[in-house]
């Protein structure tokens, strides 16, 4: 096994967060009404009790009720029941004097009286929250005509609902209202046909902009393109929005499924159910498409597909493991939240009846944690009714505690890294992408480069404050199939923060990669990054697969394509080029004579910049005119949103192999971008050998600036 480490600077444009001390503890009150307190020690915990036949069991007391933390018994400070009713709210009759009336003006913004104050009661609440970035024209008219039909027929008395709207940001169209006349205008008023995915693109990450203090949604463009971390993120953010009430909370999220990319954070799919979990959301998915029926080679929105997988199935297989793979995060989110997902039916107005059905009768307790520790550990919660009273009791499992980073001493920071590694509770404070890829360097093994980007933004406030330098640490582990540690990393990097970087910091990124040498087989890895000086830590989780290019296939085998925008001397990536083992320097792909390919990663390129594309092909059958040659063609076509050809490459021969990896001819590309106008793109490279007969057409989404 071996690791090694590079450090590259690439400019990014990116926002910095602070975080807020929370307010200190204050006692509760002896008498009159229960009143919650901002407090880091106190825990809220709402808890459902039904008989056998699933009715709410009312007129429980404090004292019916045993709370254990970790297995210690906790004090009640303070207790309510709500009650909550399920009669349908009829409309008001209109005089002439309300028709004439002005529509008031919605609160935008999730109020609370005290963080932690109970000020609904007896109020079901339930927030529409209406995903623009994920649905087309036909999914935002379906979603927008169930919540007018609820608002219309099936509203209750007891109903309290907040809109809330993503495209590139999280806003909050109104807070929370029983006003009918309101939310079907705030409704109706949806921009319909209008997605701002592209708005973060031109985010200038602004050092006077507003720092909220909030989770990382979508300031780091560049780091939430592709992948679904930028949805998740938002529900984690809304979810925050929504902790400072301590009553439950039922989050219906409209959405037409949210599609992998291979990009994807398991780590952040995670911290927005724990999000959600803290705050008491029970998320609700509502799969706008309903229910579908494509036509083999889809309908008349897609091209027509090459080759034969009309004929044979697998483009109709495709497309529904497509479809169904849509659908898997949203199953997630509701299983574990303790919400329900409503999908394959055209009926989504029923969605939200179940989730206002599933919002009964509750119990909201809340207790002083005895457990003062800030050590960020998961803490058990157990409620149980005392005496003989047989019920079924429904509430959160735990919490995570928090942390307090100013005072770990070395050793606690070093385990902190360990325990990130193996804790359940991912850490999403600092962003980052992690890229996993593959070349064949013996028929057995495999060289496997990590890369891993992080923004600038996580070393600004260091900055800001005056540090004169920080650090970056590194922790990395990869599990194969058995849960077998197959390779660790754990390093660190030093950032010195002078008058001139300083000022740069916010607008760079850092690039860090380690290689690992592994076999064919599917792996998980774990990827932990920490900023030292404010304690900001970022997990990133993937499960990757490394296939055995040794077995026949009927199509050319090929390495990962590694797509990049920086070509770096070897000097300056890794200080001197003759500490290194010249074999081992020449061996690895990225490496192309004196200069190393740094990964992009996100796949975000300016027009200034130049496109590199490397990678290896396998097995090319021999040149009859040659043994030792072949005959490899490669082009390379960017196709625009519309499906139209904006630019083509080639065809261009790659005839050499390189000996320093067995029956590989290497291929590299570069391409200006300066002629291509700013947007997304999708690419497809045309690789054929022509003596085999074989062929692949991998493809990748990109955006240029």
């Amino acid at each position: 096994m071996r690791t090694k480490r590079f450090l590259s600077i690439a400019m990014i444009v990116c926002l910095s967060a602070a975080g807020q001390n929370p307010p200190a503890r204050t006692a509760p009150p002896e008498t009159g009404i229960a009143k919650f307190t901002a407090n880091t020690n106190l825990v809220i915990v709402d808890v459902t009790v039904k008989d056998k036949s699933g009715k709410p069991i009312e007129g429980l007391k404090a004292e019916n009720f045993v709370v254990r933390e970790d297995g210690a018994a906790q004090k009640i400070s303070v207790f309510e029941f709500q009650k909550l009713s399920e009669d349908l709210k009829p409309p008001e009759p209109l005089s002439l004097k309300d028709q004439l009336k002005l529509p008031e003006e919605p609160v935008r913004a999730i109020k609370s009286e005290q963080p932690g104050t109970v000020q609904y009661r007896n109020k079901r609440l339930m927030v529409f929250y209406f995903d623009f970035s994920a649905m087309g024209m036909p999914e935002q008219l379906r979603a927008q005509t169930a919540a007018l039909e609820y608002l219309d027929k099936k509203i209750t008395k007891d109903d309290m609902v907040s809109v809330l709207l993503y495209t590139s940001t999280v806003n909050v169209l109104t807070d929370f209202t029983d006003d009918r006349n309101l939310l079907t205008g705030i409704v109706k008023g949806l921009p319909i046909g209008e997605m701002a995915e592209m708005a973060g693109l031109a985010d200038t990450g602004d050092e006077n902009g507003e720092d909220t203090g909030a989770a990382f949604v979508a300031d780091e463009s560049e780091f939430n393109i592709f992948n679904t971390d930028r949805k998740l993120a938002a529900i984690e953010k809304a979810s925050r929005m929504l902790a400072s009430l301590p009553e439950k909370k039922a989050l219906l999220y409209f959405s037409a499924g949210v599609s992998k990319t291979g990009v994807d954070n398991q780590a952040q799919l995670e911290a927005t159910v724990n999000a959600s979990m803290k705050a008491n959301v029970a998320i609700y998915p509502v799969d706008t498409r309903g229910l579908t029926a494509d036509p083999p080679g889809g309908d008349a929105t897609k091209g027509g597909s090459r080759g034969s997988g009309n004929f044979n199935g697998s483009a109709y297989n495709s497309q529904r493991s497509q479809h169904n793979s849509s659908q898997e995060t949203l199953m997630t989110l509701a299983a574990d939240t303790g919400g329900k997902a409503f999908v394959d039916s055209n009926d989504l107005t029923a969605g939200i009846v179940q989730a206002q059905l599933d919002l009964k009768s509750y119990y909201v307790i809340g207790y002083y944690s005895s457990n003062s520790a800030e050590d960020g550990r998961y803490r058990k919660i157990s409620v149980k009714l005392a005496g003989d009273v047989t019920a079924k009791l429904e509430h959160r499992p735990g919490y995570f505690a928090s942390k307090v980073w100013t005072k770990m001493t070395g050793q606690d920071r070093e385990q902190q890294l360990k325990e990130a590694l193996s804790a359940g509770d991912p850490l999403t404070d600092l962003p980052l992408a992690l890229q996993i890829d593959y070349f064949r360097i013996s028929p057995t093994a495999y060289f496997v480069p990590v890369s891993v980007k992080i923004p600038g933004s996580v070393v600004a406030l260091a900055a800001k404050g005056g540090a004169s330098s920080t650090q970056l640490d590194f922790a990395g582990q990869i599990q194969d199939e058995r849960k077998t540690v197959a390779g660790n990393v754990r390093d660190n990097i030093k950032v010195k923060l002078d008058a001139d970087s300083a000022s740069k910091a916010a607008r760079r990124s850092f690039q860090y990669d380690a290689g690992f040498t592994l076999g064919p087989g599917r792996y998980r890895m774990k990827f932990v990054v920490r900023e030292n000086v404010s304690g900001k830590m970022g997990t990133f989780e993937a499960k990757f697969v490394i296939p055995d290019l040794s077995a026949e296939t009927s199509g050319l085998k090929l390495s990962s394509i590694i797509w990049s925008s920086q070509s770096e001397p070897i000097s300056k990536i890794v200080g001197a080029a003759d500490k290194f083992n010249r074999k081992e320097v020449a061996a690895n792909p990225l490496i192309i004579g004196e200069r190393k390919l740094v990964p992009n990663i996100t796949r975000v390129f300016r027009r200034k910049q130049d496109l590199f594309v490397n990678f290896d092909v396998y097995d090319a059958l021999p040149d009859p005119a040659s043994r030792k040659s072949r005959r490899v063609l490669v082009s390379m076509s960017l196709f625009n949103p519309k499906g139209e050809k904006a630019f083509e490459v080639g065809p261009l021969e790659a005839k050499e192999l390189i000996g320093t990896r067995p029956e590989a001819v290497p291929v590299h590309i570069q391409v200006p971008l300066k002629d291509l106008a700013p947007g997304r793109y999708v690419c497809q490279l045309n690789v054929v050998d022509e003596v085999g007969r074989k062929f692949a057409f991998p493809r990748a989404p990109l955006v240029i600036q």
